[in-house]
């Protein structure tokens, strides 16, 4: 066991000799995301590096606190990356808190999230044992798997030291439409156009001075890419300045996410993407992965009625991003779920020494 190792292994056996809660972070870029944080800080940036690469393989293993950007340079110098583009939140954003949030970018809907592409983990328990889970290709796990699990466990079930990840060669064409349209054709055209052999990505809808804009990237092969382009029609953008766009939709960096001058939060529903319009007052959302992720503007104190309308579209709500509150960010789990949920927590985290209350604040 290496020194950094050793060293978050022996402070997580003294706080849980204790009963110290520890509050797991890495560049801190999410802090923002989840219940309030809790504990003493068990910094993971000294966990640092890539310890195998096999382009012609496609996997990466990796530990925890290295930069998430790093990351994606190295895979980039072999034409390879993170297909679910993981959002940054800022330059520190790292690998273990990638998998920890477990959030994916503009192609979720097409590619897949990340804990798709988890293929094993190394963690560290609320017992001090470091363990191993899946491995370095697809098909290696009978029984659960538990690497995936650690995808939005938001740290809860420990401390995340390293993760194999399954990579792809980035495609070869990449090509970016607009279509001026309204909320409700813009969730038709791309009902409509998920049912046909198109070479979709990710998906944009949102209102700028009052006028709807839908934007679709397209990538796959060149033939296919060009193909659809004529098909589709629309306004073709040039490809600089669509991938800056569509790397700022992914950390919300777009003016349209700014809520710092105002009462409201940022909700973000996640709910089937054949729901209609939704019946949410205020300004028009912002709408991705082809309808399926509607992210809205509105008080925390909307929080029922949020919550409710989502559910009967067959989704959820989750309160993203607002200011101090005693409304819970994440919607109630149920039942069944919940069980699975605290047996888990019981087995990693038997004192609850991880991040207390991050999930869910009565935890």
């Amino acid at each position: 066991m290496d020194s950094a190792l050793n060293q978050i292994v022996e402070r997580i056996r003294a706080a849980t000799a204790d009963a110290t809660p520890l509050c797991i972070r890495g560049g801190g870029t999410k802090d923002f995301y989840g219940e309030a944080l809790q504990g003493d800080t068990l910094d993971t940036t000294a966990l640092q590096g890539i310890t195998s690469y096999e382009p012609s393989e496609l996997v990466v293993t990796v530990r925890a606190g290295t930069p998430l950007a790093e990351l994606e340079a190295a895979l980039a110098e072999k034409g390879q990356c993170l297909p679910f583009e993981p959002p940054h939140f800022g330059s520190d954003g790292t690998v273990g808190g990638m998998v920890a949030a477990g959030l994916s970018g503009p192609a979720r809907a097409s590619v897949g999230a990340v804990r798709d592409y988890v293929l094993g983990a190394t963690l560290v328990n609320g017992r001090g044992d470091v363990l191993s889970f899946g491995g370095q290709v697809m098909k290696n796990v009978a029984g659960y798997d538990v690497s995936r699990v650690l995808a939005g466990s938001l740290g809860t079930l420990g401390v995340i030291a390293e993760v194999s990840l399954k990579v792809l060669p980035v495609a070869p064409a990449e090509a970016t439409l607009e279509f001026a349209c309204s909320q409700a054709d813009a969730l038709r055209l791309l009902n409509e156009w998920g049912g046909r052999p198109l070479p979709l990505n990710a998906s944009c809808w949102f209102e700028y001075a009052g006028a709807g804009a839908l934007y679709l990237r397209l990538r796959g092969a060149v033939a296919a890419v060009e193909a659809a382009c004529t098909h589709l029609g629309g306004e073709r953008k040039d490809n600089a300045r669509a991938a800056a766009d569509w790397q700022a939709l992914r950390d919300q960096q777009l003016p349209w996410f700014d809520t710092a001058n105002g009462p409201d939060a940022l909700w973000r529903l996640s709910v089937s993407q054949t729901a209609p319009v939704l019946a949410i007052d205020g300004n028009a959302p912002l709408i991705e992965w082809h309808g399926g992720q509607r992210w809205y503007k509105a008080p925390p104190d909307q929080a029922s009625r949020i919550r409710e309308i989502a559910h009967a579209a067959g989704g959820h709500a989750t309160l993203f991003r607002a200011p101090a509150s005693n409304i819970p960010r994440f919607d109630a789990l149920s039942a069944p779920v919940t069980r699975i949920h605290r047996a888990l927590m019981h087995e990693f985290d038997p004192h609850r020494i991880f991040n207390r209350g991050r999930l869910f604040a009565d935890e």
